[in-house]
């Protein structure tokens, strides 16, 4: 679908992108929502939509990045600065959604 001059000059690349989120935006979004709980991948798989055949990389991945923490069978929100970074970001977007609604990127 096109999409106006204006919205293409001013969103974010990430905004752009067709699709939508990705599978590690949507990890890492559940996850910055449950910061005090650690879940099962076929939890995460359930709540994010990641299909069962790609959770398990995309945890990985996220573990190399040291974004998530990994112990047994659970996976948790990493610890360090960019993971602190995001998650405030993500409550701050939380925060003016609740309060202003969602945004409509086709507006």
């Amino acid at each position: 679908m096109p999409i106006d001059i204006e919205t293409f000059e001013s969103s974010p690349e990430n905004r752009l992108r067709n699709g939508g989120e990705t599978n590690a935006e949507r990890v890492m979004e559940f996850l910055a929502a449950n910061p005090d709980r650690a879940f099962t991948q076929s939890e995460i798989r359930d709540a994010t939509g990641v299909k069962a055949g790609s959770i398990s990389v995309v945890l990985s991945r996220l573990e190399e990045r040291g974004l998530v923490r990994h112990r047994g069978n659970y996976w948790a929100l990493g610890e360090d600065e960019e993971v602190a970074a995001y998650t405030d970001m993500a409550e701050s977007t939380r925060t003016a959604n609740e309060r202003f609604g969602e945004e409509d990127v086709a507006e």
